[in-house]
């Protein structure tokens, strides 16, 4: 992906360059096709190139268009065709996406954004107006980071160049930390307080040193798509999901599609390999990347990946896991500037790396959000759900019994869940079996920041009357959040493109009904119909999913010493989040092979190594958090003993 960055004084002084060289240093193996730097009195931008598409070295950015506004756009437009047509542009004319998009905001203005399709991130500068436009696509796959202070606004694709170049000290975001712990932060949010990502499927006006947040796409919960039979959902299922891979086919780079021998990453490449036969893609080449460990059980899928190989006629590339070191690195030399990694990623994250630098990978394919979107989790509670709320009994009855046989569980129990899960969120939680946070999470912490409550993911109707409409809605809320989580890799420099996250696909799947997606007995029931002919058989129905825990069980027994002396002391219990007795105490019995904890307890020992992180760089002004925790601990006593 491409690097965009910028500065803007609002005190009229001239733009800091500086800065901006640093940021473009720091960046450079990010985007290394050069660098492009425009100062403008009190406010500059920064350019750096990544090219993947044929028309990304056309057009030199920042790009000050005909009315005079200066652009920087990282992404990748896919509805050309169709807004050149509606701009009155001549078919085949050499024009770029930063062209089509200027042109689309000087006709549209702030209307053009939702005709924005693919991924992207959008800066604008209006000197006339003296304002400036950010803007992202509607999951937010481009990332674009802001520090807003007093006189000044930063803004940077990554946020490491940010924070290690601004000269300040910055305080941790707490409500962060809470969402991290729980599950994952709200995708405007980074873990410092002084540093917001713009959110997605918005843009942000800033003026006189105001920002005005507006939402250009949002749910539509009256859009309906009614068919009479189930063929009719196949075919337009397999039309959107074939166009969703389509346009992340365009690449004059070879693309490596990611291959686990699971039926999201083989769809992608079988339906990839029928459009690349019909010549309706721009790559060169497209390759398979297979990762598997030949030592954990249910973890070596190559038997699958080789069914889907067989298919296409050649092999892909194959790395076993058990062949490098320990994943789990305790090294904080790397500078992260979010928990959840453990160090550098460890010989395997480098070496996947180089092979995609060599070979010429520009673009990788994933199967992310698929099982999400389509079925995958088979929790009929939303269904049930909506024919009581409906309402219609006798369906009911027949769905009660249905999954009764399926989850071998009695009807009753069924219909009880239901009604739990139909709650509000304040009755339901206490009414659920859902254990609480985890044992060594602090209390008042916990408490402070609704940690149980986050456990049941994002919260809302989103306009929707259905049950499993309402859930659905919140599933991809859930993976907009993962999405702003999981930034790139501080090594990496792949521009990863998903498929199953692509907007008409996606509103298509919240359009239809919930039952043509899951059935009794019948996970991903649509998209098993409707590939039936481009899957092979064996993947499409298989029953298994891989499965990894015993390889980081193992790793954190033969780091036990490293571990003891981690959590002698650590910076998250002096903060307030955990308990350290019980940390340690969890951290031993998954060392004699307890797994039930195991997520959250890396995902804490990844906070330490964190802060530590941060607390040597001085980053981070722990006492300013100390003390706020302290605070808030003294006002919970006294509120609890007031009359």
């Amino acid at each position: 992906m491409s690097v965009q960055a910028g500065i803007w004084h609002f005190d009229g002084k001239p733009a800091n360059q500086d800065i901006l060289q640093r940021i473009s240093g720091a960046t450079a193996h990010h985007a290394p096709d050069g660098e492009d730097l425009k100062v403008m009195g009190p406010i500059g931008m920064l350019y750096r190139r990544y090219h993947t598409t044929h028309d990304s070295p056309l057009k030199r950015q920042p790009y000050k268009s005909s009315a005079g506004l200066i652009y920087t756009w990282d992404g990748r437009l896919d509805n050309r065709d169709e807004l050149m047509a509606e701009l009155s542009i001549a078919p085949g004319s050499e024009v770029t996406d930063v062209d089509i998009v200027s042109a689309a905001f000087e006709r549209w203005h702030s209307d053009a954004f939702r005709k924005l399709d693919g991924d992207w991130a959008l800066v604008i500068w209006d000197a006339a107006k003296q304002n400036l436009i950010l803007a992202k696509d509607y999951m937010g796959i481009r990332h674009l980071y802001f520090q807003l202070a007093k006189d000044r606004m930063v803004w940077c694709t990554h946020l490491a160049p940010i924070l290690l170049l601004s000269g300040t000290s910055y305080t941790v975001n707490d409500d962060y930390i809470a969402g991290y712990l729980a599950s994952f932060p709200s995708a405007h949010e980074t873990p410092y307080r002084e540093i917001q990502a713009v959110p997605p499927g918005s843009v942000l006006l800033v003026k006189d040193g105001k920002i005005n947040e507006k939402r250009y796409w949002s749910f539509e919960p009256q859009r309906r798509i009614r068919y009479k039979t189930d063929a009719e959902y196949e075919e337009h299922f397999r039309y959107v999901f074939r166009e969703a891979v389509r346009r992340r086919l365009r690449s004059d780079w070879p693309i490596l599609a990611e291959l686990s021998g699971g039926l999201d990453s083989s769809s992608i490449v079988c339906m990839a390999d029928q459009i690349v036969a019909c010549g309706e893609a721009s790559s060169p080449r497209l390759d398979t990347l297979s990762l598997y460990s030949s030592h954990e059980p249910g973890g070596d899928e190559r038997s699958f990946s080789a069914i889907v190989e067989k298919q296409r006629g050649r092999q892909g590339h194959h790395f076993d896991r058990e062949q490098y070191c320990s994943t789990l690195s305790f090294d904080t030399t790397d500078f992260d500037p979010t928990p959840g990694r453990f160090g550098n990623g460890g010989k395997l994250i480098r070496s996947l790396i180089d092979m995609a630098q060599t070979q010429g990978y520009r673009v990788v394919l994933s199967g992310y959000g698929g099982d999400e979107l389509l079925g995958g989790v088979p929790n009929p509670c939303p269904q049930l759900a909506d024919l009581i709320a409906l309402p219609r009994p006798i369906q009911l009855a027949r769905q009660l019994i249905a999954w009764s046989l399926i989850k071998k569980r009695p009807w009753i129990q069924l219909l009880w869940e239901t009604l739990c899960y139909m709650l509000p969120l304040g009755v339901r939680v206490p009414a659920s079996h859902r254990p609480t946070s985890a044992p060594w999470i602090d209390r008042n912490f916990a408490r402070r920041h609704r940690l149980v409550t986050r456990q049941f993911g994002p919260q809302g109707t989103y306009g929707f009357f259905e049950p499993s409409r309402r859930e659905y809605a919140r599933t991809v809320i859930a993976i907009r959040r993962q999405i702003a989580y999981f930034a790139p890799h501080a090594l990496e420099c792949e521009e990863k493109r998903y498929p199953y996250l692509d907007r008409r696909l996606v509103e298509f799947l919240l359009a239809i009904p919930a039952s043509q997606l899951l059935r009794p007995g019948q996970r991903r029931s649509l998209m098993r119909r409707a590939l039936a002919d481009i899957v092979p058989a064996e993947i499409l129905w298989r029953k298994t999913k891989g499965n990894l825990s015993r390889g980081p069980l193992v790793e954190l027994q033969n780091a036990w010493p490293t571990l003891e002396n981690l959590c002698a002391s650590t910076l998250a219990a002096r903060m307030g989040y955990v308990d350290q007795s019980q940390f340690r105490k969890s951290l031993e019995a998954a060392k004699h092979g307890d797994a039930s904890q195991l997520i959250p307890l890396l995902k804490t020992l990844s906070l330490e190594l964190w802060l530590q992180s941060v607390a040597k760089r001085g980053l981070v002004n722990f006492d300013s958090n100390v003390n706020e925790s302290v605070n808030a601990r003294v006002s919970a006593v006294r509120a609890l003993r007031a009359p």
